[in-house]
């Protein structure tokens, strides 16, 4: 058995996952009842393959590019956000320093140390890194939580493409009569198998992970059918 080290001490556990697991559960959610939900909608209105397919494509190359390009942008921003308050931080730390010390001292006085044993680990980690520290327990900033915009994009584009095809196959080899029930059938047990997988990858209740994606997912294209059958014209 390996020796359990501070450098691999997080390997076996799951939230150095959070970052990636989010972004490609919320693509591949997106993914498979977006685009179930466009070809639903269009099927309830639709006696032919044709239109049905068309919107489908399109809604899955759409939806992949605007999914990731809205990932990177959101998660760039964050990480602007906490580019500047490291900055701020940087600044306060070389503008008063004692005061940045006794804030460091009353988070650890908060989290339980005494004021002694507070102060002492407050200086000598100040001494050490006292941006990393202030970092750490005053913002919240460490490694693992830290967004990576390029990984966000990636990982959400991709599993959007992943969870998308899904219904497209559904589309291209179940015959056009009926789509929509079979559809909405298909996509209900896609969308059980992601919240199974999700659960597995981040170590969570894989029962309830199901049950939360299955609800949400079944309402949102049951909802698409009506809007389907109330405004579509059959083409």
């Amino acid at each position: 058995m390996e020796k359990i080290t501070i450098d691999n001490y997080l390997d076996n556990h799951y939230i150095n996952r959070s970052n990636w697991l989010r972004a490609a559960v919320l693509g591949a959610n997106d993914g498979i009842i977006s685009v179930s939900s466009l070809a639903i909608g269009v099927a309830a209105a639709s006696s032919v393959r044709e239109p049905i397919m068309l919107a489908t494509v399109a809604g899955l190359v759409a939806g992949a590019l605007s999914m990731a390009a809205g990932e990177y942008v959101s998660v760039s921003s964050q990480t602007d956000t906490e580019k500047a308050d490291i900055e701020r931080e940087k600044q306060e730390l070389k503008e008063m320093p004692e005061t940045e010390l006794n804030i460091l001292i009353q988070i650890f006085e908060k989290r339980g140390l005494k004021k002694e044993t507070a102060q002492q680990v407050a200086i000598e980690l100040t001494e050490k890194d006292a941006l990393g520290t202030h970092m750490r327990e005053e913002l919240g900033i460490n490694e693992i939580s830290q967004a990576n915009p390029i990984q966000a994009a990636i990982a959400s584009g991709t599993s959007f493409l992943v969870g998308g095809v899904l219904p497209l196959l559904v589309v291209l080899f179940i015959p056009v009569l009926g789509m929509e029930y079979w559809l909405y059938g298909f996509t209900t047990i896609f969308l059980g198998i992601l919240g199974a997988v999700s659960a597995k990858t981040g170590g969570s209740s894989m029962a309830k992970a199901i049950v939360r994606i299955s609800i949400w997912g079944t309402l949102a294209m049951g909802l698409s059918a009506l809007v389907g059958y109330i405004f579509g014209v059959n083409v």
